[in-house]
Formats: C-alpha cells, structure tokens, sequence
C-alpha cells in the first residue's frame, strides 16, 4: 500500500502548498469577509483556494468525489475516493492578520482517510502523512510527545466558550483541572503541535468534516490518535480529539467521568 499512496500524497502536499501560497496574496491585505448564514466568515482567499485545489484534483483525477467548505460536493463519479478540502482552516485568525491558519487537504479511500496535508502558508510549515509513509514536518519525521504524566500536558483548543456552547463544559473543566498548561492555539494549528510533540492534547467539541479531513492519517503516523471524544478514529463524528496513544485512556477516563 504505500507505494500506491505516494502519488497522492505529492500531490496532496504540492496542492497544499500551492493553495497557500495563494491566500499569502490577502494575507495581512484588509481583505474584508461576508459571513454566512452560521456567522462564520468567508473571503476571497478562501474561495480562491478551494477553486485551486478542485481544479487540480479534477485534471489530475477526474472521477474523484471532492468535499469542500466553500463549493460543497461533487462525486465525481467515484465516492471510493473522495478528497476533503478546507482552503483556508481558521479564517477568523487570517481576517485579523494571525498566521495560525492553513490548507487542509486529505483523502479518504474506502472509507479510510490514507493521506492528509496540512500547510500553515504565514508560517510556512507542512505537515503531511499517509498510511505507512510516516508523518513528516518540513522533511524532519513527526512524532507526538513521549510525555506520559497528563499533569504535565499542554492542552489546546480554539474557543473556550465552545465546550458550554455544545454540551462540553464539564468534561472541559476536568480535563484543565488535570493538566498542566491550557493554551488556545486553535483551529487546524492545535491538532499539528500535538502530531509535532509540541503539545499533547487538542479538543474541538464541534468540528466540521472538511476541517478533520486531513488528520487521522497526521496523527496515527506521529504515533497519536485522532478522532472522536468516545475513542473512534473518524472524522464524522461532528467533534475532534488529537493526543498521544499514551494519554487517550487517561484523557477518555476524564471525559466520561461525568455528564456531560
């Protein structure tokens, strides 16, 4: 299998980097949003983007399905593959001039996501896996933490009013009573510092599927876990989780010891 995911994993990684590089042109630029009806913002940027990334998908593998943020899904004719597409994660920080935004790209394969891309364009980090092929950052290979103590992980989320928002509030407050730093760099940024062992854990308690689209193939190569706040590894189940295979009992302990 991973000489058959190499080809889609250069082309993950050189779509992604092509994308950011494009929305490197608004950046810091007064680009002004729209909001849509979820009062999440959307630029040009971020239309631009994802109209780069399905162009190229659809020259070099026309039968493949795209799920995208901003032009939502085409099948393709071939749902065994489907790419999932976010031009711009963390548009909130681009408008104000943040560099913590990024480029997802990630391809599901029956059912499986096997490769995913992840370029932060201001930062000019990469951060790219596919099944077997390892998780490699700027070319040096990735891997989580080897903390095992959770009272002495970092914690990262993207808005801490989300975990009352969506039903999360108290599994939030034991897992910040029990670590040790509690830092918000959120959005795509947060699950790379885990797969990067900057960080150990990332929680999102409402997470779209464009925006996990990349990350089970990233983390399981770093040697973590990605997936939902029960303990499956998928990207459908409307929140995320990234941390090291070594914390996630703990971590899950935390979040079911009381409801919610």
């Amino acid at each position: 299998m991973p000489e058959s995911l190499q080809p889609y994993y250069e082309f993950a990684v050189q779509t992604a980097y092509l994308a950011g590089k494009l929305t490197l042109g608004y950046f810091q630029a007064d680009v002004r949003p729209e909001f849509k009806s979820d009062d999440t913002p959307v630029t040009i940027a971020d239309r631009n983007a994802e109209q780069l990334i399905r162009q190229r998908i659809e020259s070099t593998y026309p039968h493949h399905a795209i799920v995208g943020e901003e032009y939502g899904e085409n099948d393709g004719g071939d749902t065994s593959h489907r790419w999932f597409i976010d031009p711009i994660d963390g548009t909130k920080s681009f408008i104000r001039g943040v560099p913590l935004y990024a480029v997802l790209i990630g391809l599901e394969i029956e059912g499986r996501v096997e490769v995913g891309a992840v370029y932060f364009p201001a930062l000019d980090e990469m951060v790219a896996a596919a099944t077997g092929l390892g998780c490699w950052w700027n070319g040096r290979r990735a891997h989580v933490s080897a903390e095992t103590d959770l009272s002495r992980a970092v914690v990262t989320f993207t808005d801490v009013a989300n975990f009352e928002a969506f039903g999360r509030a108290g599994a939030w407050e034991r897992i910040a009573g029990a670590t040790y730093y509690r830092a918000g760099w959120g959005d795509a940024y947060g699950h790379a510092l885990v797969a990067t062992g900057r960080a150990e854990l990332m929680l999102d308690p409402i997470m779209n599927i464009w925006d996990c689209g990349p990350f089970p193939p990233i983390l399981q190569e770093a040697g973590g876990y990605f997936g939902d706040w029960q303990g499956n590894a998928s990207i459908h189940g409307n929140e995320a989780m990234s941390t090291t295979s070594a914390l996630l009992p703990n971590v899950l302990a935390l979040i079911g010891a009381g409801k919610p």
